[in-house]
C-alpha cells in the first residue's frame, strides 16, 4: 500500500498524524481514499479533478507534473507538498 505523507496544513483533520497508508494505483485513488478515511482532506488538496495549484505532488523522490493522473505501486512513497513562498 502506498506510504503517503501530509501536509501539517492538514494534519488537524487527521488528529495530528502526518503519516498513513492507503491504497490506490494512482493519486487520484490514494485522495478519494484519504477523503474515506479523513472527510474534508481532499477538498484541501485538490481542485476540483486537479491537485490544488501551490500543492506539489512527489513521488519516489521525484515531483509529478501529471497530479491525479500519476501511477504508483505497491511500495510508492508519495509526498503533497506545499509551495514555499518567498522574494
Amino acid at each position: 500500500m502506498p506510504d503517503i505523507w501530509l501536509p501539517i496544513a492538514t494534519q488537524h483533520l487527521t488528529n495530528g498524524k502526518h503519516r498513513t497508508y492507503i491504497e490506490g494505483s494512482n493519486v487520484a485513488q490514494v485522495m478519494d481514499g484519504l477523503d474515506k478515511k479523513y472527510p474534508g482532506l481532499k477538498a484541501l488538496l485538490c481542485d476540483g479533478n486537479d491537485i490544488t495549484p501551490g500543492i506539489a505532488v512527489i513521488i519516489d523522490g521525484e515531483v509529478t507534473n501529471i497530479g491525479m493522473l500519476a501511477n504508483l505501486d505497491e511500495k510508492s512513497e508519495v509526498h503533497f507538498l506545499p509551495a514555499i513562498g518567498g522574494g
